[in-house]
């Protein structure tokens, strides 16, 4: 089977720290796979809040299409994660958000994922452009963060 790779982007516009609870863990006794895709969720509506995205329109909403996942390595009870987001390869549609986990502190780079998003409208039932002012947000050089440390 091939493997999947995620290439990381050039930049990322946005980052936010995770601790990692015992719901997260696994009977392994580290961070569970299906966890970590609920963490990169919760780092992914915390980019939203942060560039102020809101949906103007409630029958249309930022979809995830596709995911994907690559661990690096294990992640433990106690340790906070950093997870770092940028988005890149740009549609008509949406875009791909693209994150890397690293475990806050050492570095060590715990996982990357991948999510294809999309701007979708429940009343036609079909995908919609993406507003240009969410676009120019997670284009712009400057950073935004969330330190918010929970």
């Amino acid at each position: 089977m091939a493997r999947v790779t995620i290439e990381l982007p050039e930049r990322f516009v946005f980052s936010t720290r995770v601790p990692i609870y015992t719901s997260h863990i696994n009977q392994s006794r580290h961070l569970d796979s299906v966890a970590l895709l609920t963490l990169f969720a919760e780092a992914r509506a915390r980019m939203l809040n942060a560039i102020d995205y809101r949906r103007g329109n409630m029958d249309v909403a930022l979809i995830v299409a596709d995911a994907a996942v690559t661990y690096r390595s294990e992640a433990f009870h106690g340790e906070t994660l950093l997870f770092e987001i940028g988005a890149v390869d740009f549609n008509r549609y949406g875009c791909d958000l693209v994150f890397r986990a690293t475990v806050d502190g050492d570095g060590r780079e715990v996982a990357r994922g991948k999510n294809g998003v999309v701007f979708f409208d429940y009343r036609l039932k079909k995908p919609v452009p993406a507003p240009a002012a969410w676009v120019e947000r997670l284009t712009t050089t400057s950073l935004c963060s969330d330190d918010i440390l929970e």
